[in-house]
């Protein structure tokens, strides 16, 4: 058997290029990294003569790159996927909370943290975590509980079994989600005899699990029992790229869907039995249904709280579930269906044959769009633009390639209830761990990926001042997208949830902190000093000719619209459980208690 000596570094790399997908492109797209003393020595030199094949990106912040890589695998359907490395310390921990919206979201990506030295020599080195009981810990470990692989690479020879661990739980659709390689910095340096076929190319091939029999049989007799049954289409749908699928299944049966954040986009807006959104953020057409069924099948969802109403939209009906992932699949007492959507979905429609369940009323998504669609209309005159009149302006904008994204904050909620989907993909929402500092990341993440797509991203100004610095990112490698900065002065989201749970305004609105001076921030300067191009708009007519602009530019392209931070869409909605304290000297916190503990006692407890 042959060998060839090369740095444990330099096997990685050369390792991960030979990586490739059923269509042959490389399965690790490209590297974000930012260089320290834990990997600019190894990874840094072992990546710099790789670029033809794997690309390296620098970046201006860990967690962000790392949401860069999460966007664009994705946005792809998890079938390629990014590498991110830091140095010890302070780089590798920016990176845990990427980590976690990764695990959150099950989207693969290759965390590689520099770690301490393996010889221990120098102990203890620069950002060096130390453990007064366990010598063994470094920083690296709070990748643990946010990791769906994690080892920790203290000799070359390790690599021979971490990669392809790693590789697997990435192309796996079952545990696909964050791998971290803690990489000891001495060992990354260290050189080993590998074998030459360990760098051999490897096509990894995306499984689909067909069900068993017996699990299609039972839920297909729950679905044939049903007189009003509803399909829960969640991001799973994506991932499987059974669009076509479900649509083929829905019509054959008559069963309508309502869609999660993830699942929004699964079916056309318009499709006459796409009911929309669903839960707390969702619409009374879908809610409606959801309350009336006498069976609940969620395909593709993990079944969160905003999805659930806390569990109190969902009621007593029957749930069945199609899921890929045992773990999802068996949640809430649900008749379990383990299965990829494409293929559970064409078995159970063989099996259910003619059978369809009773027309649903299309006069619920009737009456839907004419209590929220004059929401979104222009207004008359200059009056502060609410949100929902800003996604109209956006929507009329919009073509059949725009991909819309957003994260956190006020938007997800008013997207979710208000966008137009038109396409699978077009709706790109990080709502499984909300994380304020996706947005701006994120949308190089989606046009990276799909260069074609005319990219929107809404972003706050709360979440815009939580993480903006990878828009001079965007702007240094010539990343066209879009960047909607409504500025509603604070966290208008929150305030408002407080004011719901009876709290006084604190601390949300910036007029409400700690401070004597105004905040003026003038977004737009800001935007444009970091390279992008950048309007500020007084109202929604000049918004609308704002964005007739924004192409051609070959950079970010940011326009600032100042929001009130009061009005959000009435209609729709569901309960969600937020805990309200039970006690205060406030009336409205102990009125706001008494409510909470109603909902309680109507709650399912599945």
């Amino acid at each position: 058997m042959g060998t060839i000596r090369l740095t444990a570094a330099q096997a990685m790399v050369r390792y991960l290029a030979a990586q490739k997908t059923e269509s042959g492109e490389s399965f690790i797209a490209g590297c974000w990294a930012i260089f320290g003393h834990g990997n600019v020595a190894g990874l840094g030199e072992a990546l710099q003569p790789m670029q033809d094949v794997l690309p390296t990106y620098r970046g201006h912040n860990e967690q962000t790159m790392a949401h860069t890589a999460i966007a664009y695998s994705k946005q792809l359907r998890r079938t390629r996927a990014m590498m991110v490395t830091s140095s010890i310390g302070p780089g590798a921990t920016n990176m845990v909370t990427a980590a976690a919206l990764a695990h959150v979201n099950r989207i693969p990506v290759l965390l590689v943290p520099g770690d301490v030295f393996a010889n221990r020599g120098p102990d203890p080195v620069l950002q060096q975590v130390e453990d007064f009981g366990d010598g063994t810990v470094s920083a690296n470990d709070c990748f643990r509980p946010v990791s769906r692989y994690f080892d920790r690479i203290s000799r070359p020879e390790h690599l021979l079994t971490a990669l392809p661990r790693a590789m697997q739980v990435m192309t796996d659709p079952a545990q696909a989600g964050p791998v971290t390689l803690a990489f000891c910095q001495d060992t990354q340096a260290e050189a080993y005899d590998y074998p030459v076929s360990f760098f051999e190319q490897r096509e990894w091939h995306i499984r689909r699990p067909a069900p068993d029999q017996r699990e299609a049989k039972r839920v297909a007799d729950m679905i044939r029992a049903a007189r009003s049954p509803v399909i829960v289409a969640g991001g799973g749908v994506h991932y499987s790229g059974a669009h076509e699928q479900l649509q083929s299944f829905v019509e054959a049966h008559q069963i309508p869907i309502v869609e999660t954040q993830a699942g929004k986009s699964a079916l056309p807006w318009d499709h006459a039995l796409n009911f929309g959104p669903v839960g707390v953020t969702g619409g009374s057409a879908a809610n409606k249904l959801i309350e009336a069924a006498d069976l609940i099948f969620g395909v593709g969802t993990r079944l969160q709280d905003f999805t659930t109403g806390s569990w109190g939209l969902m009621g007593t009906a029957p749930l069945a579930t199609l899921n890929v992932n045992a773990y999802d699949a068996a949640k809430h007492g649900a008749e379990p269906m383990l299965a990829d959507a494409q293929a559970g979905l064409a078995a159970l429609s063989a099996l259910l044959g003619g059978n369809q369940a009773a027309a649903p009323d299309a006069g619920l998504k009737t009456q839907w769009f004419g209590a929220v669609d004059p929401l979104t209309d222009a207004p008359d005159g200059n009056a502060l633009a609410t949100d929902m009149q800003v996604i109209g302006a956006v929507q009329r904008a919009a073509g059949p390639n725009t991909v819309a994204m957003c994260a956190a904050g006020t938007m997800p909620g008013e997207l979710h209830k208000l966008w137009k989907a038109g396409r699978p993909g077009s709706y790109h929402m990080e709502y499984g761990f909300s994380c304020m500092g996706y947005e701006i990341a994120g949308a190089i993440g989606i046009k990276l990926a799909e260069p074609e797509r005319d990219v929107m991203c809404f972003t706050g100004d709360g979440t815009y001042m939580m993480a903006n610095s990878e828009m001079a990112t965007a702007a240094m490698m010539g990343v066209e997208f879009t960047v909607i900065v409504t500025d509603n002065r604070g966290y208008g989201c929150i305030n408002r949830l407080q004011m719901g749970t009876g709290g006084a305004e604190f601390n949300n609105l910036l007029r409400d902190a700690a401070g004597e001076n105004d905040s003026a921030i003038d977004f737009a300067a800001h935007a444009a000093a970091m390279g992008a191009v950048s309007v500020k708009v007084s109202n929604i007519a000049e918004l609308e000719d704002a964005l007739a602009k924004r192409h051609g530019h070959g950079r970010p392209y940011v326009v600032v619209i100042d929001t009130d931070p009061y009005p959000s869409t009435e209609a729709g909605g569901t309960w969600w459980e937020v805990a309200v304290p039970e006690v205060s000297e406030r009336q409205a916190v102990r009125e706001a208690r008494e409510a909470y503990e109603a909902a309680l006692a109507t709650r399912n407890t599945r």
